[in-house]
């Protein structure tokens, strides 16, 4: 009597582990659908091209055509064949057919006090040629690349690997999986119309439950708000320890883009939208303490009109004293308006298929968006007529001390450097 009982308890015992292994395995199963879901989806449950369009050498300069899934890790690999087998079954039934765009002859109402005040420029520019267009992009990536090798130049972080980097560190990184792009924005460098650009391709933002189709329609305060785009430091909350496994299956399937600028421009271009224009924020937070270490002011007012009917504003000389300032930093990182670029969107660390600059930037926006092959469904919007030039630097640091200017190129001459940027040498001598 005892040997069956143990004989029917044996397989009891072996039905319920199958049993549960089933239910295990099952779990997993729904655990990958739903990464793959949310990954392939987003907010709008629309699936993307681009993982079933690899790119040509032909089409992104610098993009290497096959073998884009060699290498990977093993997690990696498999969330990646996982990934490409089942959009390769449901992309083209799923994907919403794409708009052309509808030119419209009006232009848009600019209610933003900073755009108010510059303006739009309108005017038609001569778009430089493609093979012009294609050999630059080639120039512009191979001297960020050979600055990225070259021990010569050296700066902080310029050795770490992508996996080192710090989750809040990739907020800069816009994702749209509708077409397969990661764009780093860089603030004073177009960034509040390329974020336009990028909500209208990832339709992230509906109007009466209507996607926006032209930029300029959208609000500037919808812009920037953070939660209208999906950001790589988002991941980890989406998806948990697969998160940093999807990052690398996106930056090596999609194209990769951001646009930068002279170092020295963009610091006067901050300068003159964050304190010469009443800003109650940047008044309060960097202000403030400007004025009462570098102009032993005492007893400001509390607010930015008051302040600036008081004629106390915060001049240039300050600012740069502000960014020379070993304590700034012990007490937080530059605010991004005047963080460096390297530091931003890690350059060193991601490889970039398209690196656009703001000084050429409608010859620039017009061939990306062709390349992109979405130049159909929109065109970036027009540059400002007041925008800030590099003719401007002998001005505006003719009364910053030579030392703190050529201490200020150290501390942004990685920018120079990897972006082509000459070396300021009429600002760095007497």
């Amino acid at each position: 009597m005892g040997r069956p009982a143990i004989t029917v308890a044996v397989r009891m015992t072996k039905a319920r582990l199958l049993r549960l292994s089933v239910v295990l395995v099952s779990v997993f199963m729904i655990l990958l659908i739903i990464v793959y879901w949310d990954n392939v989806g987003t907010a709008h449950f629309y699936l993307h091209t681009s993982f079933s369009r690899p790119h040509s050498p032909e089409a992104i300069p610098g993009i290497t055509a096959g073998g884009d899934w060699e290498a990977l890790p093993e997690v990696d690999e498999f969330l990646a064949k996982l990934l490409s087998s089942n959009l390769k079954q449901n992309g083209s039934a799923s994907r919403k057919p794409e708009q052309l765009l509808v030119q419209g002859s009006g232009k848009p109402v600019v209610s933003n006090l900073e755009e108010n005040i510059r303006g739009y420029d309108w005017s038609t520019h001569n778009a430089r040629n493609s093979l012009d267009q294609e050999k630059l992009q080639i120039e512009r990536q191979r001297t960020l690349r050979e600055f990225c090798a070259n021990s010569s130049l050296a700066f902080p972080t310029k050795e770490r690997s992508f996996d080192d980097i710090p989750n809040y560190e990739l907020n800069h990184l816009i994702v749209d999986d509708r077409h397969g792009i990661i764009y780093c924005y860089v603030p004073k460098v177009a960034c509040t119309n390329w974020k336009r650009v990028m909500i209208v391709l990832s339709e992230s933002l509906l109007d009466q439950g209507v996607p926006y189709r032209n930029p300029l329609d959208i609000p500037r305060e919808h812009v920037h708000n953070t939660s209208t785009h999906l950001t790589f430091n988002k991941f980890w909350r989406r998806y948990g320890k697969f998160s940093r496994h999807l990052m690398k299956i996106k930056l090596k399937k999609y194209t990769k883009f951001l646009f930068v600028r002279d170092p020295f421009v963009r610091l006067i271009s901050a300068f003159r939208s964050k304190f010469e224009l009443e800003n109650e924020e940047f008044y309060r937070r960097f202000a403030i303490p400007m004025l009462k270490l570098y102009s032993n002011h005492t007893n400001l007012p509390t607010s930015v009109s008051e302040a600036f009917g008081a004629g106390l504003r915060v001049s240039f000389s300050d600012f740069i004293q502000y960014l020379l300032d070993p304590r700034t930093e012990k007490m937080a990182p530059f605010n991004e308006h005047w963080r460096q670029v390297y530091r931003l969107c890690h350059p060193c660390q991601i490889d970039y298929d398209f690196i656009g600059k703001l000084e050429t930037l409608d010859e620039d926006a017009a061939y990306l968006l062709q390349l992109l092959k979405v130049d159909r469904l929109l065109r970036f919007p027009p540059s400002y007529r007041n925008r800030t030039a590099s003719s401007w630097e002998d001005d505006w640091f003719a009364k910053i001390p030579l030392a703190w200017r050529q201490q200020l190129y150290k501390l942004y001459e990685a920018d120079f450097v990897l972006f082509g940027y000459p070396k300021p040498e009429n600002l760095l001598k007497d």
